[in-house]
């Protein structure tokens, strides 16, 4: 496979220059510069731009005006199997990750039953094995079920191929269980993913506490639910040397607490999605369900210090937080509805057109927090082009204009508010080891 002409970026390398990408069996072989040349045509000659003959009889990919990077990689998403298939598959989940760029997808453990065992990490991977059309890295889940009583056999799920834990969807709230989970963090240098929200300060809210909240007459969750809980897990952190990520970060209180944390030494690290930084809690009064979600919409302050927090390098990573749910389950109002929103099929072009082309980051910057950092957080060994990796490369048309049509969506699923939405900068190609 031969990627010819492409504007190369590669941020875990510092590359970003015009050149050619030669995969051989599945690995990057060379980048940059030209490939060694005979007198064979390329097996489909109408691919390639320029007249020059390749080694062997090989597939040539014209990337003539495009950015090549490393295979994009959302470490939080919901795939929803097993139990919950009527909103998505490991399938459909997959398929919707590559038509949005994302190679790699790192699944949480909310599903039925949860994945709380090494044995469920195993038939999870044996799934995947069968169904996926990206790679999918399961995380385990912190406590039992869910239930936030008993910690679950972290060992033994780490070894079965868990790249971490999370209750993603609930907090532990017993604080020594935490403690213990980072301990063993600390031991086994895995991160510990956290969702933060004090649930007795958030209990049966629906969305962010404030204006918008009181005119609908909506119970609302103040910024303090997440705040605390936040302090409270980098103190845990700083005590006992573990990893811990915070989630979903959308208060401007959550940024600054993990900024000071970083300051200090802790090994913190922290994501934000892309409905965090672009919409507020006024949304819940023009689309209803398709903006709520936990962490809710905040203010513009908050919208405001989340972008702060990516250009400062306070919030690490880009991440989706996809979370299909059926529109009968959407349309059941404010009160009932589930929380969350499908994110894979937008992301791209939401970051290349409201943080790259607003001008809060560089495009290098940018892939940085698609690849090679969640790569580093979640200790997989992709997220580069290096020679010698894996060949998993996406492939982004900068200049492509088009408005995000529900209807086309490879999810099951098409709960989101940015449907009609006219972006700029959508991928064009995903390559999973070389194919």
């Amino acid at each position: 496979m031969l990627i010819h002409n492409g504007r190369i970026i590669d941020a875990a390398n510092n590359i970003d220059e015009i050149g050619d990408i030669l995969i051989v069996d599945g690995k990057i072989a060379q980048v940059g510069g030209q490939p060694p040349t005979e007198k064979r045509h390329c097996t489909e000659k109408r691919h390639c731009t320029e007249k020059r003959h390749c080694t062997e009889k090989r597939h040539c990919i014209d990337a003539t005006g495009m950015v090549v990077t490393p295979g994009l990689i959302d470490m939080h998403v919901h795939l929803r199997e097993p139990g919950f298939e009527h909103k998505e598959t490991i399938a459909t989940g997959t398929d919707a990750a590559r038509a949005g760029g994302f190679t790699s997808v790192a699944c949480m453990a909310n599903t039925s039953p949860v994945t709380d065992s090494p044995e469920r990490i195993r038939h999870l991977h044996s799934i995947v094995q069968k169904r996926a059309t990206a790679n999918v890295f399961p995380v385990g889940s912190i406590t039992k079920n869910l239930a936030g009583e008993a910690l679950t056999d972290i060992r033994g799920m780490l070894a079965a191929g868990a790249v971490g834990i999370s209750d993603d969807g609930v907090t532990v709230m017993n604080a020594e269980l935490m403690r213990k989970a980072l301990e063993l963090s600390a031991e086994l240098n895995f991160p510990v993913l956290v969702h933060c929200e004090e649930h007795h300060l958030n209990a049966g809210a629906v969305m962010n506490l404030g204006e918008t909240s009181k005119k609908l007459k909506l119970k609302g969750s103040p910024n303090a639910a997440e705040d605390i809980i936040v302090a409270r897990d980098i103190l845990l952190a700083e005590l006992t040397g573990g990893h811990v990520h915070i989630l979903h970060v959308s208060t401007a209180g959550a940024v600054e607490l993990v900024r000071q944390g970083k300051q200090r030494g802790v090994h913190v690290t922290a994501e934000a999605c892309p409905h965090h930084w672009l919409l507020t809690d006024a949304e819940v009064e023009k689309q209803g369900t398709n903006a709520k979600m936990h962490p809710p919409l905040r203010t513009q302050t908050d919208s405001d210090a989340v972008i702060e927090g990516l250009r400062d390098g306070t919030i690490d990573a880009i991440a989706t937080d996809h979370a299909p749910h059926t529109p009968e389950e959407k349309a059941l109002g404010m009160e009932e509805a589930p929380n969350g929103i499908i994110g894979l099929e937008t992301c791209v072009p939401l970051v290349l057109t409201h943080l790259v082309d607003a001008g809060h980051l560089t495009l290098s910057e940018a892939i940085a927090k698609l690849t090679c950092i969640p790569a580093k957080i979640l200790g997989i060994e992709r997220g580069t082009l290096s020679i010698g990796a894996v060949a998993d490369v996406t492939i982004i048309d900068l200049d492509k204009v088009a408005k995000v049509d529900t209807a086309t969506s490879r999810s099951k699923s098409r709960n989101t508010p940015f449907g009609g939405w006219e972006l700029k900068g959508w991928p064009q190609l995903t390559l999973r080891e070389g194919r």
